[in-house]
């Protein structure tokens, strides 16, 4: 899988809202604005565990995480999982915190882990192979 270069892995640190997109149970395209974090090569989405977007990804874990500024651009595709464990959720909160803000207390928060198998992107924002 192509690499992050220091421009991308900057991208991906900026504050900006990216699309969660998953299999709507109609076969269609479920597409959400979302927060999200990259880290050790694994995207967090912080949610409610009776979202849409968590029972798309139960029923199918197929998902693309894609964030847009201009002409630059990142898309994520890989396979997601949502995850209940305090320690992953804690992991996730305090990711997100540091990339936008606190967020509010929820009690029915999970978190949705997504591992990329394939990245696109714009220009400049991947490493010569």
């Amino acid at each position: 899988m192509r690499q992050l270069a220091e421009a991308g892995e900057e991208f991906v640190r900026e504050r900006h809202i990216g699309t969660l997109s998953t299999l709507a149970p109609w076969g269609g395209i479920h597409a959400v604005a979302v927060g999200f974090t990259v880290h050790d090569g694994v995207l967090r989405v912080i949610t409610s565990r009776d979202s849409q977007k968590v029972r798309n990804v139960r029923r199918d874990g197929t998902a693309t995480i894609s964030q847009v500024d201009g002409a630059r651009w990142l898309s994520f595709q890989g396979t997601a999982t949502v995850h209940d464990d305090p320690d992953e959720v804690a992991l996730a909160v305090a990711l997100y915190a540091e990339r936008y803000r606190q967020p509010r207390v929820n009690p029915l928060r999970v978190a949705i882990l997504l591992t990329p198998t394939r990245l696109m992107g714009s220009g400049g924002l991947f490493r010569h192979a």
